[in-house]
């Protein structure tokens, strides 16, 4: 399922319109990453998104064998909630 499947189903589901589907998609993954850039996510039975810090480290360029520098980052990572692990299962 992509984004635009989403929209769809969202729409069919609550009888409004594709445009206004898109509207509430939008919103919701803007007020995630809203939420992710001050502490995590919690949905209760769905799951949990959270930040994850990378150290700054070394690697190796595989083409030539020289060190790169790699910088730190920040990632997101989810954690299934009980309720979504129990209905795939």
């Amino acid at each position: 399922m992509n984004k635009n499947d989403l929209i769809a189903a969202v729409a069919e589901a609550t009888d409004l319109s594709r445009a206004k589907a898109g509207e509430v998609v939008d919103a919701v993954f803007a007020k995630i990453t809203e939420g992710l850039k001050s502490s995590e996510v919690r949905l209760v039975g769905f799951g949990n998104f959270v930040t994850a810090h990378r150290k700054a480290g070394t690697g190796r360029n595989p083409r030539t064998g020289e060190e790169i520098a790699i910088p730190a980052s920040t990632s997101v990572r989810f954690k299934p909630g009980k309720a979504l692990k129990d209905s795939l299962n």
